[in-house]
């Protein structure tokens, strides 16, 4: 191995798994290559929301005070029914506190965050992993822009369908998300709400969150129907009973090409993230339905967490194992709270109506009171 390369990090994808590693590296002083097939990000002009913990981790990565600059932050949460009745509603900024508050932004601001004050020369767009050999002191990796890469580490860091996954531990059949087998998001005008605001339906569920520039984020996902096929226009009846305000909303995405960006509800539960010197980190490891916003959360603290255990250690042959023994009971537990809620989801619509006022605030207490506890960093 090159002794220029001897104590990089290689990261595949340059999404938010991929820049949080690089970035947290660049704090720890270790440094990375970042491998990116595209040169900006596909669902850029959409938005994501951000718990708590996803925001404690941002703040371990330097990040507190330029968030606060960015979309808008989510103050309660609230949960009706498809006619509009209120279920139980929650006060996320008392649960969290000021400083972890929620906050939904825009993708583009929060990847934008992440490269804030880092150099451009640690990372190669339009360039992906086609082939990794490991060797006992690092891997090499042949790129498909035909370059070929050298470290003491490689990140898989390539989302859902990662070719680094795929390439350590073989191909491996996706499972569907218990909660609906896909979704649609996208950007509209706010129709007047100021919180976090699920409606759920027999056919589907719909959620608006604000962000900023009087626009909310939308999210949609239509039970067995969405099997059928991509056009949410065909379904549109699954809405008819739901407020004027959603339907109105619908109405207007609808009328706009692309405005909506369909994609499968797809999860990953392998039994290992981890060989010799290759470490798979947010989706491509742990990939969940998007039932508690942990998608983003989970692989930020990732990186929170590997670059500390590759900071503290001389010998890296072992961090892998260290790293997923760490990250393990907490995705575990998302988890198995993701599972719990969506088969509260699936019930008739009149047992779930009748229960969640009282199971509903329990679930969101029991699922985010251990995330409250910060990654160790």
């Amino acid at each position: 191995m090159d002794g220029s390369d001897k104590g990089r990090v290689l990261i595949a994808g340059g999404g938010i798994a991929g820049l949080a590693t690089r970035r947290a590296l660049q704090r720890r002083g270790i440094p990375s290559l970042t491998l990116e097939r595209r040169s900006e990000a596909a669902d850029g002009g959409l938005a994501i929301n951000l718990p708590g913990n996803a925001v404690q981790a941002l703040g371990q990565l330097g990040l507190a005070e330029s968030l606060r600059q960015v979309g808008s932050p989510v103050r309660r949460r609230e949960y009706r029914t498809e006619r509009g009745r209120l279920l139980f509603a929650v006060d996320e900024a008392a649960f969290w506190g000021e400083e972890a508050r929620p906050r939904c932004l825009r993708r583009a601001d929060l990847l934008r965050l992440l490269t804030l004050d880092l150099p451009s020369s640690d990372i190669r767009p339009e360039s992906e992993v086609a082939a990794l050999r490991q060797g006992p002191q690092g891997v090499t990796v042949e790129c498909t822009d035909g370059a070929v890469e050298t470290g003491r580490l490689l990140v898989g860091a390539d989302g859902v369908h990662s070719r680094v996954r795929g390439g350590v531990f073989g191909e491996r059949a996706l499972g569907a998300a218990m909660l609906a087998s896909a979704s649609w998001r996208f950007m509209a005008p706010n129709p007047g709400i100021d919180a976090w605001t699920l409606w759920a339906g027999s056919g589907g569920l719909f959620l608006l969150i604000p962000v900023d520039r009087g626009e909310v984020y939308g999210w949609v996902s239509l039970g067995k129907a969405a099997e059928q096929g991509r056009d949410l226009a065909a379904f549109r009846s699954v809405f008819a009973s739901f407020p004027r305000l959603v339907r109105e909303t619908l109405d207007s995405v609808l009328v706009q090409p692309g405005a909506l960006h369909h994609s499968p509800l797809e999860e990953v539960r392998i039994p290992s993230w981890t060989q010799d010197r290759v470490v798979l980190v947010g989706d491509a490891a742990h990939a969940t339905a998007p039932v508690w916003a942990q998608g983003a959360a989970l692989a930020l603290e990732d990186a929170v967490v590997l670059a500390a255990l590759l900071a503290e250690r001389a010998d890296w042959s072992t961090v892998g194992t260290d790293y997923e023994a760490l990250r393990r009971p907490r995705v575990a537990h998302v988890q198995a709270m993701t599972d719990r809620l969506s088969r509260t989801a699936q019930m008739p619509g009149w047992a779930r109506n009748l229960l969640l006022p009282f199971i509903g605030p329990r679930s969101y207490r029991d699922t985010y009171a251990p995330l409250r506890v910060p990654v160790s960093a």
